[in-house]
């Protein structure tokens, strides 16, 4: 009971933004890391679970060389790594900017929850993503796949 009094006290000490904040250097900590340790060696990551046990790319195989590519600002490169990655990116970076800008400057009122249609729509994605990536039509969105000409 003690160690939720003394979390209590912290997170009131702390400002708003410490949490996106450090989030961010986290983030930028990865960022270096994967620009200077090549995913594309083979030892320096883990191999996918999901692809070890069943031989199919999940969503996020080729992630890693997708960011590796996108420090080198190989945008194509990224793009045969992990399109849905890639198209998710601004997404990704305009909501981190929200809620960076939210803690310096909270809202007058409860933000909105988001539609449960978009979350659907989210999963259907995703799912959509990993099983055509699997699928001879889709090979292309296997990681290093070539991209249609």
């Amino acid at each position: 009971m003690a160690d939720s009094s003394v979390l209590a006290r912290l997170r009131r000490r702390l400002h708003p933004a410490a949490a996106p904040l450090a989030l961010g250097a986290l983030g930028v900590a990865g960022l270096v890391v994967v620009h200077f340790v090549d995913p594309n060696e083979p030892g320096h990551y883990p191999t996918c679970p999901w692809l070890a046990l069943t031989g199919t790319y999940c969503p996020g195989c080729g992630s890693t060389r997708a960011v590796h590519a996108l420090t080198s600002l190989d945008i194509v490169g990224a793009a045969q790594m992990n399109i849905f990655l890639v198209a998710a990116l601004p997404f990704l970076a305009w909501a981190y900017a929200r809620w960076v800008y939210g803690s310096f400057r909270p809202p007058a009122r409860p933000p909105r929850l988001v539609h449960p249609f978009w979350l659907w729509s989210l999963l259907a994605g995703i799912v959509g993503f990993w099983i055509a990536r699997n699928l001879p039509f889709g090979a292309f969105l296997a990681p290093g796949g070539a991209l249609p000409t």
